[in-house]
């Protein structure tokens, strides 16, 4: 009996230690996807719904040079190339009318985005669930008790890679000096001299971008389906408001945390209600924000 309880318990270690080996790689795919949006937001004041949809067409680029023959890890160069010109698109048709109003307008505006890519996806790619084989193979550890796609590791060196690249060029280049600026005081940004609108639609351009590389990681990790996106967007808000904008390594320790507890609600709770502890998770998160801005407000009467 005793040496079966050890087992037991043994056995359950091992799940807790997959569970958060995948959650945390999991969950910087989420940081990057997060970070995206943390930047369009803090720079323009938008919240985009339609960032999980981003990600599923970047996954789509992928998906379609599987299907040509392409090896889908090209999706990673390919993806954000193509993504940053829809966004830079999605901008100048869309975006750039909304910028300047009011935060529910900007919703409004992207939710409606959001629609009509899922339609056009389900319309180009159909409506089944379809995935990129990588072939990447799996890693045994822990005396082959714990396995690890090797796809994941690829892509949660891809994301890092990715993040390491957007910070260095943020601070180095003229372009992220500029958005820098316009995310501090868009208005005296302006009087100095910067094209805020140009600042505007690359920042969209490379919110797309990000999207692009974590979509073909999508691609060859999980599953596509046009109507998936709304997942990601609604753990990228999560991720965002749990560390605030403009901040990175909140944004990466958050997201991660966000990947555990996926997992862990998935090992404890099942699959089935692997999503609705997200959004369970969400509702908390908004309504302990709303308790503490509430006794702010009090403190500051």
């Amino acid at each position: 009996c005793i040496s079966s309880a050890a087992s037991d318990v043994y056995k359950r270690q091992i799940l807790m230690v997959q569970a958060s080996m995948d959650g945390i790689l999991l969950g910087i795919l989420f940081a990057l996807i997060a970070y995206g949006m943390a930047l369009q937001w803090g720079v323009m004041n938008i919240i985009n719904i339609a960032q999980g949809e981003l990600v599923i067409m970047g996954g789509y680029i992928a998906y379609f040079m599987y299907l040509s023959g392409i090896h889908p890890a090209f999706g990673i160069i390919v993806s954000p190339i193509i993504m940053y010109c829809v966004g830079w698109g999605m901008y100048k048709l869309v975006i750039n009318k909304v910028v300047d109003k009011d935060l529910f307008t900007s919703i409004l505006a992207t939710f409606g985005i959001s629609i009509l890519a899922q339609q056009l996806m389900n319309f180009a790619f159909g409506a089944d669930v379809v995935v990129a084989q990588s072939n990447f193979g799996t890693t045994m550890i822990f005396n082959d008790m714990v396995t690890i796609p090797n796809a994941k590791l690829f892509s949660g060196a891809v994301c890092v890679i990715s993040a390491i690249i957007l910070v260095v060029y943020m601070r180095k280049s003229k372009l992220g000096r500029a958005i820098r600026a316009t995310a501090q005081n868009a208005r005296a940004a302006k009087i100095l001299g910067v094209d805020t609108e140009k600042v505007y639609a690359a920042t969209f351009g490379i919110n797309a971008a990000l999207c692009g590389i974590a979509g073909a990681c999508v691609a060859i990790t999980f599953t596509l389906h046009p109507y998936t996106g709304l997942p990601y967007t609604v753990r990228s808000f999560m991720i965002v408001i749990i560390a605030g904008l403009g901040n990175l390594p909140a944004v990466a320790i958050s997201g991660m945390g966000l990947g555990i507890f996926e997992e862990w609600a998935d090992y404890l709770l099942g699959t089935e209600f692997r999503i609705a502890a997200v959004f369970s998770l969400l509702v908390i998160i908004l309504v302990y924000r709303r308790f503490k801005l509430s006794r702010k407000r009090e403190y500051l009467k």
